[in-house]
């Protein structure tokens, strides 16, 4: 019944008849620990990508009004798509943006205009796009094995476990309580009891009594998006959009639909290839940076502790929704940071991965693939910069290679299942 239930999610039947709309709409009412792992996954975007954004765009010397148009689409596009594509096919499908290549489209504000970005970002999306349609982006996904995925992953989000005790060092009260919430409820062992309900709920509530929730720090207003004409160089092309191209496929989309194949799902490859190239293009045309597939919150989504497999969807749409309301204030996101303490929100983050986390260890390094494996997690754990391409990236060459040089038969395996 489960293998029936996921070919039925891929071609987005599940739950249609009579009443299927009420039923993928998730109605009467979401599973609660869906609802946790869904805001907890909007505080995230809240109090992690909010704070990269800004400091990114910070050092460009753009105008207010381009910073917001910038926030804006980004956060839109990525937002709907999500919010359509789970709703279609009632799997935690979280399409965002690529962090990495935010980053390494900031450190040459010295060098090119934010036009030239915009350019540089709109070929990327093209050539994503023609690889989603052609069929060609999903054999790029599948020529790195899952367990060499898997390593990335877990190396990439290791900071994110180990900092729960970096924070507790620095706000013992608050941090100790979230984390007591956490490990306390799950004792209890209550499948209706969720144990983020409790982190949140305790870490919450500690940071009320130490007076760190100020509420007056929220301001709102409308964006103010305005198109940008992409402006399209050779040298622009060929420093930024190849690597941006990696960025989107070999770092955001190989590691966002392995995690997924990993819970036991069977995403749409190709239509998630081709709608992170249409997202990208409509995001160069207003000044943003290209989309990906989210890891680290999609972790948070389709991992464990969002709830039963079959309601793990109700949780993209949460933070889908969160993410579309993010995108409207975004005239003034800034404000959003000062709400609650981050430290708070990064401990929850690193909390909600951890089931998922302990499940890709356990799949990688328990695999025979394992050397590679190895590699690429403690590759992509490290602080390593190459060619201004950060350590994810190497991470999956250099576990791929270690594979090839140590475990050549079960790599080959792993390309010819039949051999």
């Amino acid at each position: 019944m489960y293998a029936a239930r996921l070919v039925a999610q891929r071609h987005g039947r599940a739950g249609r008849g009579e009443n299927g709309s009420a039923r993928r709409l998730g109605l009467p009412g979401f599973h609660q620990a869906a609802v946790v792992a869904g805001l907890t996954a909007g505080l995230s975007y809240t109090f992690g990508a909010i704070p990269l954004f800004l400091g990114a765009v910070s050092g460009l010397g753009i105008s207010p009004s381009e910073q917001s148009s910038w926030f804006f689409i980004v956060f839109f596009t990525s937002a709907v798509s999500s919010m359509v594509l789970t709703l279609h096919y009632r799997l935690p499908l979280a399409i965002g943006w690529t962090a990495p290549g935010l980053v390494f489209l900031a450190t040459f504000g010295n060098r090119f205009s934010v036009a030239e970005m915009a350019g540089a970002g709109l070929v990327a999306g093209v050539v994503v796009l023609g690889l989603g349609f052609l069929g060609m982006g999903e054999r790029v996904v599948r020529w790195v094995p899952l367990p060499i995925v898997l390593g990335v992953f877990a190396g990439s989000v290791l900071g994110y476990a180990s900092g729960i005790f970096v924070h507790l060092g620095t706000q013992p009260w608050t941090v100790g309580a979230t984390l007591a919430g956490y490990l306390g409820v799950r004792s209890l062992g209550r499948s209706w009891l969720p144990p983020m309900a409790g982190a949140v709920g305790a870490g919450l509530a500690m940071a009320v009594v130490t007076g760190q929730v100020h509420p007056a720090a929220l301001q709102w207003s409308l964006p103010t998006p305005h198109l940008v004409w992409p402006t399209v160089h050779p040298s622009s092309l060929l420093a930024l959009s190849a690597p941006l191209v990696v960025f989107m496929l070999g770092i955001g989309g190989v590691q966002g639909i392995g995690l997924l194949e990993s819970q036991g799902y069977h995403p749409p490859t190709r239509l998630l290839i081709a709608v992170m190239g249409v997202n990208s293009i409509v995001n160069a045309l207003f000044g943003g940076h290209p989309s990906s597939m989210q890891v680290q919150s999609g972790a948070i989504l389709a991992g464990p502790e969002a709830g039963p497999v079959e309601h793990r969807h109700e949780a993209a749409l949460v933070a889908s929704a969160y993410v579309l309301l993010l995108s409207l204030g975004a005239g003034v996101a800034g404000s959003l940071v000062g709400i609650v303490p981050s430290a708070l929100v990064a401990s929850l983050a690193g909390l909600a991965l951890l089931s998922t986390l302990l499940d890709a260890l356990r799949r990688a390094l328990g695999s025979d693939l394992s050397n590679g494996a190895f590699f690429a997690l403690v590759i992509a754990a490290s602080p390593l910069t190459v060619l201004g391409i950060g350590s994810a990236f190497w991470a999956l060459i250099g576990g791929l290679m270690v594979s090839l040089l140590l475990e050549r038969d079960a790599v080959v395996r792993w390309w010819h299942p039949a051999v």
